[in-house]
């Protein structure tokens, strides 16, 4: 690229650049919160994420620290809450794979969750974004336990969620508003 006064930039070239994966769906996860703080402050619904359930095992107080701490029980789904007087409990997800979501992102402990969720007739889901594509989709837990059981593949492909899921459109304020979605399904 040539900058004024003819200045010339090289480009330059990382190898061997280390992956960091520490914050993989934190993009997700900030969108949900924001839209969920909307419908919190507008008294649409009650919708929280869970926090992961920690054992304390050595604090420094005096430097506010932590210095050990390890997951006491496995983590079940992110959120959960009240919508129009029924349960409402999800998952959320992020993929950079261009062909489907890899299962093994998702726990044995969460689907039976997802399972026991939907059994009870509260209203259950997955949301994955497919960050190279920059789509985000609701697929109900009926269509994605099915899968589960039937399908019985390690990846749902992409394509499942554009047949049987529901794409949540980009939106400013609400960023992923999947209530919308939600009012739409004749059986919820």
């Amino acid at each position: 690229m040539n900058y004024p006064n003819g200045i010339k930039k090289n480009k330059t070239v990382i190898l061997n650049k280390k992956i960091d994966y520490k914050n993989r769906g934190m993009n997700l996860e900030n969108d949900i919160n924001e839209t969920n703080n909307y419908y919190i402050d507008n008294d649409i619904a009650f919708i929280y994420k869970k926090p992961t359930p920690i054992k304390l095992v050595k604090v420094d107080y005096k430097k506010g620290r932590i210095d050990e701490a390890y997951f006491e029980m496995p983590s079940t789904t992110d959120y959960n809450g009240i919508y129009k007087g029924k349960y409402i409990d999800f998952e959320a997800k992020e993929t950079t794979n261009k062909k489907g979501f890899p299962l093994i992102n998702i726990h044995k402990h969460q689907i039976k969750h997802i399972r026991n969720i939907y059994k009870s007739n509260g209203i259950c889901f997955i949301i994955v974004r497919f960050t190279s594509f920059n789509e985000t989709y609701l697929l109900m837990a009926r269509d994605f336990l099915d899968f589960i059981d039937n399908i019985k593949k390690s990846v749902i492909p992409r394509e499942y969620f554009i047949t049987n899921g529901f794409k949540i459109k980009d939106k400013f304020i609400k960023k992923v508003d999947y209530l919308e979605i939600i009012d739409k399904m004749e059986d919820v």
